[in-house]
């Protein structure tokens, strides 16, 4: 285990004067002007102090307010935060002194990408390439995607202003009167029993749909957005899902991969054409059965039980929820780090994560989201590393797949007899769970073949991945792949869902070989996991955690085992 180093007088200055206040809610900070050349040591102590006030500032605006919950204004932690960023901003331009090791020059280069990347120069001021000409606050779609494209931002505003009217159309779906969001409707897909209800349900989704894809013309957001990414990515002389390089894999090994788990799905699902609405509700059975054992007011107790029979308690790690739902809300779940854990005075001080997302209703699927979130939340809570290095793995793949590295036990039956009191037969959770999978993969697909090909129409692509491996009657004249803001915000992110289940398979299947069964709680399990997956942050590569653990690189085999059961069970 690696501890940050923590030279007396630069750190005992900075944890009374900043960071112990900034950190956790004052505003005062230490002025570095007389230290022209400072040891990594002490430049990582003003790095960290800069996290913790960015982290506040995220959860502050994550949670739609204008004060933190240590009762700082907002804007008093974005006065303290650009103070602290350009101290460190101007420390991290020159070499330290003394010289420094290979591992500190690993901890500047991770501290040089962050300030790049991760902590941009903050504002008080509300964007304006979201809202209208009037200042209302109000999204304005009706907007020419082009034109945006090419003004102030170019690539970046667009892609902002695509996910801005997303989110205000996804909390905006009405069905049969009755208000809802995106998640509330792919919550009652499962359930709703009379197929023209259940047309009508998905259909309800057009608003959505348009809000990506306009009217499906080569000048349509999505199209343009496309357009532009693929330029850039060819320029660049990459390829969208080259992040699989992360965990070992080349990109076409991967997609192969993909095209193999998609023809296992294809193999063990009913052999009967579906249409669109049909395809949550024909994967659901093990949903409508167990609906009724998780209404939502019960999704935290089922989450936290499970978590603590784990060795994992959410409460104990100080894991911090905002369940609730509100208009201005992000409408995809996730995960940030709230407070990291820090070393100070001899001994790990616990970190303080924050989940995210909206819940009208209960069911297995929103049960999934939440189990999934808390996996994030538990997997940072246990990094121990220096300050640099304290931060998610190199490899979205890894992060993603590690986080249900626990979740995914709610299939097995033992799992739902004892933390739902009731069970469904393992065929049918087979269905549930690789279902959801399966559609992940059919999205990173069609995002590799519209980058391959931008100029052909997205309706027609997703409709030769649906119908070619699910069976599912094409709607070309429909941009019903057009739910997932990842899509939008982050093209190429599907993959990390997509490889990182591939992944996640073989992680378990050699956790239960190392450790044991877990599925019905175990202690132990997480100091174990802790100590061999999560700890490490940035400290080692993904490729390599995973290879240590496994023995060997990653394979399919374990998840196309896993899918085989669904066959062997109804024999």
């Amino acid at each position: 285990m690696t501890s940050p180093s923590r030279p007396a007088a630069f750190t005992l200055a900075v944890l009374a004067a900043g960071f112990a206040g900034a950190a956790l809610g004052c505003c005062g900070e230490r002025s570095t002007t007389d230290d022209p050349l400072l040891s990594v040591g002490e430049i990582e102590q003003l790095f960290q102090q800069t996290r913790a006030l960015g982290d506040r500032i995220d959860v502050t605006r994550s949670r739609g307010a204008t004060t933190a919950t240590t009762g700082v204004a907002l804007a008093d932690l974005i006065g303290s935060y650009n103070s602290v960023r350009t101290q460190l901003q101007r420390v991290l331009s020159v070499d330290p002194s003394p010289p420094a090791s290979e591992e500190d020059l690993r901890a500047l280069t991770a501290m040089r990408r962050a300030l790049k990347i991760d902590l941009p120069e903050e504002s008080n001021q509300p964007t304006s390439e979201a809202v209208d000409a009037g200042g209302s606050g109000k999204v304005d779609c009706r907007y020419d995607p082009e034109s945006v494209a090419k003004g102030e931002g170019g690539y970046e505003a667009l892609s902002k202003r695509i996910y801005a009217c997303f989110s205000e159309a996804a909390h905006s779906v009405s069905f049969e009167g009755e208000p809802m969001d995106r998640l509330t409707v792919f919550g009652r897909l499962p359930l709703t029993d009379e197929p023209s209800r259940r047309e009508g349900l998905w259909r309800a989704m057009a608003p959505i749909w348009a809000s990506v894809n306009g009217d499906n013309g080569p000048r349509s957001p999505y199209r343009t957005l496309i357009r532009l990414n693929a330029a850039r990515l060819n320029r660049e002389g990459k390829v969208l899902g080259e992040s699989v390089r992360g965990i070992g894999v080349e990109p076409a090994v991967m997609e192969e991969w993909l095209m193999q788990v998609l023809q296992k799905w294809h193999d063990i699902a009913p052999d009967t054409a579906l249409e669109p609405w049909d395809f949550a509700y024909n994967a659901g059975r093990g949903n409508r059965a167990l609906s009724d054992a998780i209404p939502v007011d019960s999704l935290r107790a089922i989450n936290d039980r499970f978590y603590r029979d784990l060795g994992a308690d959410p409460v104990a790690l100080q894991v911090q929820y905002d369940l609730e739902p509100r208009p201005s809300k992000d409408p995809v779940a996730f995960t940030t780090f709230g407070r990291r854990p820090r070393f100070e005075g001899g001994t790990w001080l616990l970190g303080e994560p924050w989940v995210f997302a909206s819940y009208q209703m209960g069911g297995l699927d929103n049960l999934l989201e939440l189990l999934h979130e808390t996996g994030h939340a538990i997997h940072i809570a246990a990094i121990r590393s220096r300050p640099a290095f304290v931060d998610w793995p190199d490899s979205d793949i890894f992060t993603e797949g590690v986080a249900d590295i626990a979740t995914l036990e709610m299939y097995e039956p033992s799992w739902q007899q004892r933390y739902l009191g009731a069970s469904v037969p393992m065929k049918d959770s087979i269905a549930a769970k690789y279902a959801a999978i399966a559609m992940d993969i059919g999205w990173a697909l069609f995002e590799v073949r519209m980058h391959r090909t931008p100029e052909r129409d997205p309706n027609q692509v997703w409709g030769e991945i649906t119908q070619r491996y699910f069976r599912i009657n094409p709607h070309p004249d429909l941009a019903w792949w057009a739910v997932r803001g990842q899509l939008i915000d982050s093209p190429g992110y599907m993959m990390n869902y997509a490889a990182g289940a591939i992944m996640n398979a073989d992680l378990r299947a050699r956790a239960r070989e190392r450790y044991g069964p877990y599925t019905e709680g175990d202690s132990s399990w997480y100091g174990r996991i802790s100590e061999s997956l999560y700890r490490f942050g940035l400290e080692k590569t993904s490729k390599e955690i995973i290879e240590a653990f496994l023995g060997r690189p990653v394979s399919p085999q374990a998840l196309l085992d896993d899918m085989s059961r669904a066959v062997a069970e109804s024999n």
